[in-house]
């Protein structure tokens, strides 16, 4: 099967099996997805929604973290992963949204990546959950799973690389959900160390790279 036959079935198989999808991370707010999707990184979402309900009602919002201090944040956060720096984080970034865009979270790429904490990663899945843009977002599951499936070539060893292949592969009106079919295949079928190949929908044309 030839690549784009690879992302026929794919996309096809995911648009009819789970047509409406988001994020598992829990939020009211584009500022609430913005600190969920920085406090995700190298932690799970099930870890995440424990922890911002009792954050996000202390600090609600940018102009409510910005007046607190990284020590403050810390003691809702504690349970994540590498919390003193997200700590930093979330202060910087809330004070930023505060003093260079009115308090209101942007929506564009160069000015999300501005904001301290804020990488491609998080900055695409903001676009894409917040403001509805056809973005896709690289992490670690979406990674892994295109370079199995064989839906980029092996030169494509960044995510940087994968992200600019699947925008060429993918229609921009399903983007958004793609990262998410492609995210979610990952974290509960092509899992990194013990990938359930039986469970796949895949499995009949999957190359298996790096299996």
């Amino acid at each position: 099967m030839n690549r784009k036959a690879r992302y026929d079935f794919v996309l096809e198989y995911y648009s009819k099996k789970m047509p409406h999808v988001s994020t598992e991370l829990n939020f009211g707010s584009v500022f609430q997805l913005l600190v969920s999707t920085v406090l995700s990184a190298q932690c799970t979402d099930k870890r995440i929604n424990q922890v911002t309900p009792e954050l996000f009602r202390r600090y609600p919002d940018a102009v409510t973290m910005s007046a607190a201090e990284p020590e403050d944040v810390l003691e809702f956060i504690a349970s994540v992963s590498y919390p003193n720096s997200k700590a930093q984080h979330l202060v910087g970034l809330s004070r930023m949204i505060v003093s260079d865009f009115g308090g209101e979270v942007p929506a564009e790429m160069t000015d999300l990546v501005k904001l301290p904490g804020v990488g491609r990663k998080t900055a695409n899945v903001v676009q894409a959950v917040g403001f509805g843009r056809s973005a896709i977002a690289v992490d670690t599951h979406v990674f892994r799973v295109s370079r199995r499936l064989g839906l980029v070539p092996a030169k494509d060893d960044t995510p940087l690389k994968v992200e600019l292949t699947l925008k060429k592969n993918i229609p921009a009106d399903v983007r958004a959900d793609a990262h998410h079919w492609l995210l979610l295949h990952g974290r509960y079928v092509c899992q990194s160390r013990k990938p359930k190949c039986g469970e796949c929908p895949f499995d009949e044309f999957c190359p298996k790279v790096g299996v």
